[in-house]
């Protein structure tokens, strides 16, 4: 009795894969060059411009984002996103997404570990990280021209109140981030 399943060779199922492209894929690219172009050209026209973020913390209450590369006209309020400078459990480049909620000119003030901007309390720094070393405080005082304080709500969010996070520089932004859901 001849088993159920058939084992091939591996020469035998590049052959039958290549038997397929020259036989079902090629006349089918041939036939919908037009179509496959296009897409082609709307996916690198979409790079070129714009890039989906997730979020995969809990950090903002949004998750999903449309980042509009190169958009640097930065107003408070506004979700960004920017390269990480490197430095705790993060490699230096990696994408992050805060909201803006302090710009140069503004007054940083700490009492105590809670943090203001222009008076507004925005969130208390934990002196100690999920892993147990101690986190430093963020910068305080007046920020400084093409810089921003980045916030998010969460308590656990590494934002400008730490130190490994600071005061983010306008040439570490990659654009503002239009949050979608």
């Amino acid at each position: 009795m001849k088993s159920a399943t058939r084992t091939y060779r591996p020469e035998a199922l590049w052959t039958r894969w290549l038997v397929y492209w020259h036989t079902e894929m090629i006349p089918h690219l041939r036939r919908n060059w037009l179509f496959w172009g296009g897409l082609v050209g709307a996916v690198l026209l979409f790079n070129a411009f714009f890039t989906l973020a997730i979020t995969v913390t809990q950090s903002l209450p949004y998750h999903v984002f449309l980042v509009v590369k190169g958009d640097l006209d930065i107003k408070r309020g506004d979700y960004v996103a920017w390269r990480w400078a490197g430095g705790g459990p993060y490699p230096e480049g990696l994408s992050f997404l805060k909201q803006v909620r302090g710009m140069a000119g503004d007054t940083v003030i700490a009492e105590g570990r809670s943090f203001y901007v222009n008076g507004e309390y925005m969130s208390t720094a934990k002196p100690r990280a999920r892993t147990g070393e101690p986190l430093a405080l963020g910068p305080t005082g007046v920020i400084p021209a093409n810089h921003f304080y980045m916030y998010a709500p969460h308590k656990d969010s590494l934002d400008s109140r730490f130190a490994l996070t600071g005061w983010v520089p306008l040439e570490r932004v990659t654009g503002r981030a239009i949050p979608l859901f």
